[in-house]
């Protein structure tokens, strides 16, 4: 056999093989749902997450947020927020109210409400994840 040709064979195992891992590998593509105002939510309730994962989430802008993990309130001065697009991100830290994830299950409740531009919109949602 030419040599060519077992290249080519090689390369068309190749991306065989890597097309094979990344839909075997790739999440699901279904869209949580999450209850509005929520446009979306990180992790996904059920989801496995490394350590360093961050919790975020988005919320249309002019709306604040309470956030609790497993149970436990964590200071508003601890969530990073970015007021254009109403994204709120933390994430645990030494010194912040918990200083890295447990491996195990993780719930998350966010109460929001709305502060700026309408009427009052409260609302809250938990779900859980897992840490590796």
């Amino acid at each position: 056999m030419p040599r060519h040709r077992m290249i080519y064979l090689t390369l068309a195992a190749a991306l065989t093989a890597v097309v094979a891992a990344a839909v075997v590998l790739a999440p699901s593509g279904e869209e949580t749902s999450v209850p509005a105002p929520l446009e979306s939510i990180f992790p996904a309730p059920g989801d496995t997450v490394v350590r360093q994962t961050i919790i975020e989430i988005d919320l249309p802008v002019g709306y604040s947020i309470d956030l609790y993990i497993d149970g436990v309130w964590v200071p508003t001065d601890e969530i990073g927020f970015t007021p254009s697009t109403g994204v709120f991100r933390w994430q645990p830290s030494p010194g912040a109210s918990l200083d890295v994830w447990a491996g195990g299950e993780h719930t998350v409740r966010v109460v929001w409400d709305r502060t700026a531009g309408g009427r009052p919109d409260p609302g809250e949602y938990e779900w859980a994840f897992r840490v590796q």
